[in-house]
Parts: structure tokens; C-alpha cells; sequence
């Protein structure tokens, strides 16, 4: 049966009376004119590459978790950095896989001016790539438990662990470290390592601060890469924040400003796009997102299995948090992003 209902017939003429001669699609009919007014750009200058290192040599270890990912020894971080400087992304950062026979409950190894993170700093330096090195400040890949800070019993020790971390920040400046990278959550521990740096020499060392860094389901490939996962005891929600808050999230940024961070991050990225606006409206200040590994690791499977087109939403995601308000992003997609760059996509 046909409808009785007649549509009225829509001239360019009646269109234009609709609209009041505002046509949003001429801005988008080029792609010269998308480019004229596109608001936000992503660049390689956005970018600092994640890597994870293990003992051994001429080792590249796939993280399973991780499609693409692998965990390297200290001679191929050396060579990743090269291809970083190649790439021109700016800095890379350092995550550990300790051998467990070297974790203990304090995270001893944290202190050991050999360790794995202090190596690849010193291995980088000596070949003069100017790539700036971040290292995280956290004890958890060092300690028997998993967990990011000294215990008492099921208690995390704030203050005794805000010392520790300072000794291994100074082990980690003198080893070469631009940027230290606190991604504990210990209360205080920000002016604390200010403190400690400067009064040891290491005053132009920036503190890039995780000021939001959430309890999230979203770390397990992560961990699995720097082979926590297995050791994990518990949760980390005493020190983490909880998910659903975001006047918190502003608290924390501005007590580690006023401690005196330079950089400030937020972590996990894609859920907390949110917090990544009010935190670099509020303070204006650097203001970096963590694309965290299973944001990385849903984007691989699903594409993968074809339900994605995994390159188109690589580079959608990045754009987000340039459209969120940040400056810089941690991401394990870097190389793969800076190439798409390099062709002019």
C-alpha cells in the first residue's frame, strides 16, 4: 500500500532558505580545504615510544598480549633508539622485565645502579642518539608482589616507599635519565624527588608526574610484558584512584604542579579523555595521555579479525587525545604512526 503522505520537493534554493547559507559540508568537499581547517594535528613531535627491556643480548622477545610488541635486550633498545632518532620521534621510555630471582619484597634491585633501566640509559647515552630517555620511578617490576610501593603486612608504606623511590630516580638521573617518571601514586613523592634531585645536581632532570593514574582493568598486557602479572598479590585500588572520580583526578594534578612537576599524565587514555580536557584547561600546563596497553591490545585483536581497519583507528585514536587536550602520548603504535606520518596520510 503507498503512503498518501507527499514530500515536499527541496530545491538548492529552498535548501539555502533551510539553512541560512550555512553549509558545513564546503569546508569538507577537498581535501586541501579539510586540511585548511582542520583544528587539531597530529605529529611525530606527539609522540614517546614505550619499550621493555630484558636481560640477555641480540634478544626481541614477543609479548604475546601485545601483538608487535616485543621485549628487548639492552644492545637492541640501542638499536630501537637509533631508529626512534630515524623516525624522529622525540623520546622513548623505559619499563624493566626483572628476572624474578632478582625481585624481592622491597625492590632492592630498583637500587642497583646496573640494573636493567640504568644499563640501556648508560648503552643510549655512550652512542650520542639525541632521543630523550623517560624512566618510570615505581618499585613494582623489582618487587616479589607486584605492587608499587614497600609493604607492611597487606599496607602500602607511603612515606618509606616515597624514599626509596628517590634513591632509585638519583641511580636512574645519574645513568643518563632526562625525565623522571613517577608512576607510583605515593602521595608526596613528586616534591620529593624535586627535592632530592636538585640537591644532588640533577636540577634540569624533569619530572613528568602520572597525576592521574587510575586503578584499570586496562594494564594486563602490560603487566604481562614486564612479568607482573604473575606476581601481583592483590589489587593496586589503595593507591590507584578509583574510576569514577574526576574532581580527584584535579586535586592530584595540581598538588604534584605545585611539588613541581613539569609534565603531568594521565592513565590509562581512550576511557579518560575527559580527564585529560579538564586537568589541561584547569592548569594549562604539559599535559600527556598513556595509550595503555589494552586500549593497544583491543585495536590489534579486533583488527586482526577484520573488524577494524586497524591503521584508520591507530590514527583516530591519537587524534582524540590531541582533540582532548594532549600534548604528548605515550603509545606502543609510535614507530608504526610515525611511519603512516612519514607518508603523508
Amino acid at each position: 500500500m503507498t503512503s498518501s503522505f507527499r514530500s515536499p520537493a527541496i530545491t538548492g534554493a529552498h535548501m539555502d532558505e533551510i539553512l541560512g547559507g550555512r553549509r558545513l559540508r564546503r569546508n569538507r568537499k577537498s581535501d586541501w580545504s579539510r586540511r585548511l581547517v582542520r583544528e587539531n594535528t597530529l605529529t611525530t613531535d606527539d609522540l614517546i615510544w614505550p619499550l621493555f627491556i630484558v636481560d640477555g643480548e641480540n634478544v626481541r622477545e614477543p609479548v604475546p598480549s601485545m601483538p608487535g610488541v616485543v621485549r628487548l635486550s639492552v644492545d637492541e633498545a640501542v638499536r630501537e633508539a637509533e631508529n626512534a632518532m630515524r623516525l624522529s620521534i622525540p623520546a622513548i621510555a623505559l619499563f624493566p622485565n626483572t628476572d624474578p630471582d632478582l625481585r624481592d619484597a622491597s625492590g632492592t634491585e630498583a637500587l642497583n645502579d646496573q640494573n636493567l633501566v640504568c644499563r640501556a640509559c648508560r648503552a643510549i647515552r655512550a652512542e650520542g642518539y639525541n632521543v630523550g630517555l623517560i624512566t618510570d620511578v615505581a618499585l613494582d617490576p623489582y618487587t616479589s608482589h607486584g605492587h608499587d610501593g614497600i609493604m607492611d603486612g597487606e599496607k602500602i608504606l607511603n612515606d618509606e616507599t616515597v624514599e626509596q623511590l628517590c634513591r632509585q630516580a638519583l641511580i636512574q638521573a645519574d645513568a643518563g635519565a632526562d625525565v623522571i617518571a613517577p608512576s607510583d601514586m605515593m602521595d608526596g613523592r613528586v616534591g620529593a624527588l624535586r627535592q632530592a634531585l636538585d640537591s644532588n645536581g640533577f636540577r634540569d632532570q624533569q619530572i613528568l608526574a602520572y597525576s592521574a593514574k587510575y586503578a584499570s582493568g586496562f594494564y594486563g598486557p602490560f603487566r604481562d610484558a614486564v612479568g607482573t602479572n604473575a606476581t601481583l598479590v592483590g589489587d593496586k585500588r589503595t593507591y590507584q584512584m578509583d574510576p569514577a572520580n574526576t574532581d580527584e583526578a584535579l586535586r592530584e594534578a595540581e598538588l604534584d604542579i605545585a611539588e613541581g612537576a613539569d609534565m603531568v599524565m594521565v592513565k590509562p587514555g581512550m576511557p579518560y579523555l575527559d580527564i585529560i580536557r579538564r586537568i589541561k584547561d584547569t592548569f594549562q600546563v604539559p599535559t600527556y595521555a598513556y595509550q595503555v596497553s589494552g586500549e593497544f591490545a583491543m585495536i590489534e585483536a579486533a583488527s586482526a579479525h577484520g573488524w577494524l581497519d586497524g591503521e584508520r583507528v591507530m590514527m583516530e585514536s591519537l587524534m582524540a587525545f590531541k582533540r582532548a587536550g594532549a600534548d604528548g602520548i605515550l603509545t606502543y603504535f609510535a614507530p608504526r604512526v610515525a611511519e603512516v606520518l612519514a607518508r603523508g596520510r
